[in-house]
């Protein structure tokens, strides 16, 4: 078997698969790209058994065949050519492959590419479309809010809840929470399924530079995402997800208005003297002044600050985990936003102020911090 390929265009493809690479497998194939060759295309798949991506691209090619190349040589000869077409020519027999380049030759041992896992087929599944930005910017929004305890799984990824007026994307570790939705993306029948971490940030890698359509096929078990000439597999997390609604409190009287971007600086700047434990800020709302202050008693360390703010609703003191507020108010557009609260021992909610882009809707929420008087 023998085909003929650009150095660039393949290392360009095989970065986008190394992603789903697992640092140990238990199967050690799977530190292979399997490379199958079918007329003049090229198709390339990595799979940690969970995730499987595969990507397609034009070759020189006039024979039929598959090999398992090792991805972390293969990437490093590659990283070290300039652009030129290389020949790789692989022996059918004891899969030994030979890149032949402007500057010489390269051996490596390679395996059967029967060996490799099979990409799972999807059974009857459901189906619906969206923009390959609209999918970015939801995976962006909400990922960061996913949790990592390995005793709540269904809680580390993102929850897809599908019906006929609405796509809803909703992450939470139960400390944060973050609801997405999408009112111009419709889906023929109602629907939920929650995505694992990993192939979500393979997805948002590889959809950056695409404006192409995404088409989502799901079932019981496994969801597809394919675009351009990428298709990601992977097993859904097996769970009932959370009942979120019921944590987002509906009656919120006390509105604070206030610019983003100095709203996040003054909590980077106090943050660095709250304990090192909670990230403890307290926020102390009275009129139309906002005082940000965080305190560290075990090193006698505090900080205050004063921000203009818009405020309707009684004074009130709350105290919340400032990482949290960062990541919240660093994935917010807008330049204002909007934080309401009832009490201060319930949930407060940023809103972006400005109207969205037509048809988006996003909502973030933040557990509180008892604070220490």
């Amino acid at each position: 078997m023998k085909f003929i390929v650009s150095s660039s265009a393949l290392l360009k493809q095989l970065q986008s698969l190394q992603g789903v690479l697992a640092s140990s497998n238990t199967l050690p194939i799977l530190d292979n790209f399997l490379f199958e060759i079918n007329a003049k295309e090229l198709t390339v798949t990595a799979s940690d058994l969970e995730t499987t991506i595969t990507a397609t691209m034009p070759v020189e090619a006039k024979d039929k065949g598959s090999v398992a190349i090792p991805a972390r040589l293969l990437l490093d000869t590659l990283k070290a050519f300039p652009e030129q077409p290389l020949t790789f020519s692989v022996d059918g027999k004891h899969f030994g492959i030979e890149i032949s380049s402007d500057q010489g030759k390269y051996k490596m041992t390679g395996f059967s590419g029967t060996e490799f896992p099979k990409s799972p087929v999807l059974e009857e599944p459901s189906t619906f479309t969206l923009p390959a930005g609209t999918l970015a910017t939801a995976i962006n929004k909400t990922i960061f809010a996913t949790g990592n305890d390995d005793l709540r799984p269904v809680m580390s990824g993102i929850f897809f809840e599908l019906s006929d007026d609405a796509v809803r994307f909703v992450a939470t570790d139960a400390h944060k929470l973050v609801r997405y939705t999408r009112s111009d993306i419709k889906s023929p029948k109602t629907a939920s399924f929650i995505v694992p971490k990993k192939p979500l940030n393979l997805l948002k890698n590889s959809l950056g530079g695409t404006n192409a359509e995404v088409t989502v096929e799901f079932n019981e078990n496994n969801a597809s995402f394919t675009f351009d000439n990428v298709r990601v597999v992977c097993r859904l997390i097996d769970g009932k997800y959370p009942n979120y609604e019921a944590v987002i409190p509906k009656q919120n009287p006390n509105k604070l208005t206030i610019d983003r971007q100095s709203f996040l600086n003054s909590i980077r700047r106090v943050a660095l003297f709250s304990n090192k434990t909670t990230h403890q800020v307290r926020m102390n709302i009275a009129g139309s002044q906002l005082a940000v202050s965080a305190e560290d008693l075990d090193f006698a360390n505090e900080a205050n600050e004063k921000l203009t703010c818009g405020y309707e609703g009684e004074d009130m003191t709350i105290g919340f985990n400032s990482r949290f507020l960062m990541d919240m108010l660093t994935n917010l557009d807008s330049e204002h936003v909007v934080m309401e609260m009832s009490a201060p021992n319930r949930a407060g909610i940023l809103v972006p102020s400005e109207g969205s882009e037509h048809g988006e809707d996003v909502l973030m929420l933040v557990m509180p911090v008892m604070l220490n008087n």
